[in-house]
């Protein structure tokens, strides 16, 4: 099935789906994971990495730190998908999740595009 997102069919085990992120109260902490669709780092934000990762349900935005980015700044520079623990912080009807431990899942994405049957027989 052509078309459907990578996520779809190789969720991380115990991450939450990016329309589910209501369900769990403020200050919750939780696992979401998605493609990267933008890393932000504006001049005025002090150092601080806005991401905004999408499943096959949505989007979700990620608070990343400056102490965090030091810490996981590979995965934060050159992931195409990453999996995010943090907290949910809700304020003013906008939800982030507040990342406090941050794995770069690209190689998952490598795992879509390999044929399931070595004989290349579907």
């Amino acid at each position: 099935m052509y078309g459907a997102h990578p996520t779809h069919w190789h969720r991380p085990p115990a991450c939450l789906p990016h329309d589910q992120l209501e369900r769990p109260p403020n200050g919750a902490r939780i696992i979401v994971a998605g493609l990267v669709l933008v890393r932000q780092r504006p001049g005025t934000a002090k150092g601080v990495i806005f991401i905004t990762l999408e499943d096959e349900t949505g989007i979700s935005n990620v608070i990343v730190w400056r102490k965090m980015y030091e810490k996981y700044r590979r995965a934060v520079i050159s992931g195409r998908a990453l999996k995010v623990t943090g907290r949910i912080q809700r304020e003013g009807g906008v939800t982030h999740i507040i990342a406090e431990h941050i794995e770069d899942i690209s190689p998952m994405l490598d795992e879509l595009v390999q044929p399931s049957d070595p004989s290349g027989a579907a």
